[in-house]
């Protein structure tokens, strides 16, 4: 069981990691940081209610926080979509007065904040409390800045404050670090689909330039060219288009006529395991439906071969064993990239927009 502390208790140390992750994934997420903490030779356990939507680790030794703040890399792991560093939970937060507890804790824990974000699980069962959090955000951010706590402008100096609520009277006050952490609201980017774009897919592909390549990214450049495997009806492309990228689209199905109007996209009706260029591209981009292992093996292929420098593509996991999957892939790709000579970096994430798998980039260094 959690440990708890009654909501008076105003000084306590960091005992936890919490991690948000996909409802339905927590198992592969509590797996994944026990093993990235075999690493450091922290051992702990996990709580990771099945569709609860987080994972709680809790180190047998708690003193072993503050050196994982430092040695744990948010942006390598797969299934986490926020990572935080929280005291005990609060309970019994008193109605009258949720704020004095919740902020007590919060000072015990560092005197400055850059923001404050309450934030819930991405459930169903959740959604009730956002009526909730709007409602208290405001005076909660109100008495933090009478009491000199918040400094906004100063990300990189101070922590970021996360007050995650289970129900109205239960939250876990815990830190974030800037530069380790998601820099989006419970871990979700608040992307709008665009209307002249052809399918919804396009989100996965937006919000996969965001996470790996950051703001203003030099690796999208215009005039630079493309390829997009499994392309019909133009979701991907349509993202390299408005960046002024020139795009193969190989598929076999329809095309989005104005993308084809566009002046910079070439249909290729074709197998998208067979295509190859006439000459090296800048980008390869994939979003084919088949196993995640031929998805993989094709990527380096390319790569291997300096058919592009950059790629970004989506592995489909199965039912069972999906964490044991993307491990299997990336040693797979690592394999033909060694045995190739090619410096490279490879990257997975499961975003937000992905559902039931991956996302996976791959660079030439």
């Amino acid at each position: 069981m959690d440990n708890q502390i009654n909501a008076s208790v105003t000084s306590t140390p960091l005992q936890h990691l919490l991690l948000y992750c996909r409802p339905g994934f927590e198992k592969e997420c509590a797996a994944e940081i026990q093993n990235t903490l075999l690493d450091s030779d922290v051992a702990g356990y996990a709580n990771a209610q099945p569709d609860s939507g987080f994972v709680l680790f809790t180190p047998y030794e708690a003193h072993e926080i503050p050196r994982l703040m430092r040695e744990i890399r948010f942006f390598e792991l797969i299934f986490a979509r926020q990572l935080i560093f929280t005291a005990p939970v609060l309970t019994d937060l008193p109605p009258d007065d949720r704020i004095t507890p919740l902020l007590n804790c919060a000072e015990s824990l560092s005197p400055y904040y850059s923001e404050i974000l309450l934030e819930t699980a991405d459930t169903n069962e959740a959604k009730s409390l956002s009526v909730f959090v709007r409602k208290f955000a405001g005076p909660l951010a109100k008495a933090a800045t009478l009491r000199g706590m918040s400094e906004s402008g100063s990300k990189k100096k101070h922590p970021g404050l996360h007050l995650f609520f289970s129900d109205s009277s239960k939250a876990y006050v815990g830190l974030s670090r800037s530069g380790n952490s998601s820099p989006w609201l419970m871990g979700i980017p608040r992307l709008k689909f665009p209307r002249s774009a052809p399918s919804r897919s396009t989100l996965k592909l937006e919000e996969a330039f965001h996470f790996f390549l950051g703001e203003n990214p030099r690796q999208l450049e215009p005039a630079m060219t493309a390829v997009d495997l499994g392309a019909a009806p133009g979701g991907w492309t349509w993202q390299l288009v408005k960046r002024s990228i020139r795009v193969t689209a190989v598929d076999n199905g329809p095309m989005d006529r104005q993308l084809l109007e566009s002046g910079i996209v070439e249909h290729v009706r074709a197998d998208g395991f067979r295509f190859r260029p006439v000459k090296p591209v800048d980008w390869l981009v994939c979003d084919m439906v088949e196993q995640p292992a031929r998805i993989a093996r094709l990527v380096a292929q390319w790569m291997a071969e300096g058919l592009c420098r950059y790629a970004i593509f989506n592995l489909k996991l199965p039912m069972k064993k999906r964490y044991d999957e993307v491990r299997r892939c990336r040693e797979l790709m690592e394999v033909m990239l060694d045995d190739a000579e090619v410096p490279f970096q490879l990257r997975f994430k499961q975003l937000y927009h992905d559902r039931e798998e991956v996302t996976g980039y791959l660079a030439r260094l």
